[in-house]
């Protein structure tokens, strides 16, 4: 999806694209949350403004509008980095997930412990991509939709206290539901978990020992996978 699309945002909330591109712009916003979200957002300050601000504009605001429009560029925003896995990546993403699952004693995968999964079968699958986080650390998912797994390492996450553990919620139109909770340590972390085709969220919370049924803190790390 090209990032042009993004930009239409503000145009497609006022009502104020072609038909043409307001039906290629309706097909992209059942891919993009972060898209979704802004026409929402612009929507309802709209209206706000529409009550606050009574006045009908004079008849040459509008052309002055559109001339602005035209001179000045127009930024996309800020969307998930998703791309096809190199050799070098995939080789890469290797060596720091063998680290981790090294430094793990067990891993707790889907609330049920047992070793580390294999992850060979994940990076090497003709479809898998990887998707950078935001927020908290740095995270970076491997999804493989064809194989229905992700493989998440998490680095540079603030160290918790024995209390305290990082849990991974796969949040989709159903809600969230547990992936399990990452490895304890601290500079690595990693989880390998089946990935159900309505998951289009990955959170990172912080959740007491042993973990939640649900999630109990705002995410410190989030990807989207839209």
């Amino acid at each position: 999806m090209t990032a042009e699309l993004h930009t239409l945002t503000g145009a497609y909330a006022l009502d104020a694209v072609s038909d043409v591109d307001r039906a290629e712009f309706e097909r992209h916003l059942g891919r993009c949350a972060a898209c979704r979200q802004e026409v929402a957002e612009l929507r309802a300050t709209g209206a706000r403004l529409a009550v606050a601000a009574a006045v009908d504009p004079p008849p040459s605001l509008k052309p002055l509008v559109l001339a602005d429009v035209a001179r000045t560029r127009q930024l996309p925003p800020k969307v998930p980095v998703t791309r096809r896995l190199s050799r070098a990546k995939t080789w890469q993403l290797r060596v720091s997930l063998f680290g981790a699952a090294a430094a793990a004693v067990v891993a707790v995968v889907l609330g049920v412990a047992r070793t580390p999964a294999p992850v060979d079968p994940v990076l090497g699958a003709p479809d898998a991509a990887a998707i950078e986080g935001t927020g908290q650390g740095h995270a970076t998912l491997v999804v493989s939709r064809s194989r229905h797994q992700a493989v998440l390492l998490a680095s540079d996450l603030p160290a918790l206290d024995a209390g305290h553990v990082y849990q991974v919620w796969l949040i989709g139109p159903g809600g969230a539901r547990s992936a399990g909770l990452m490895t304890a340590e601290p500079s690595q972390r990693m989880l390998v978990a089946d990935l159900p085709p309505d998951v289009d969220r990955i959170g990172i919370t912080v959740e007491p020992a042993g973990g939640s049924p649900g999630p109990t803190t705002p995410a410190v790390t989030r990807i989207s996978l839209a």
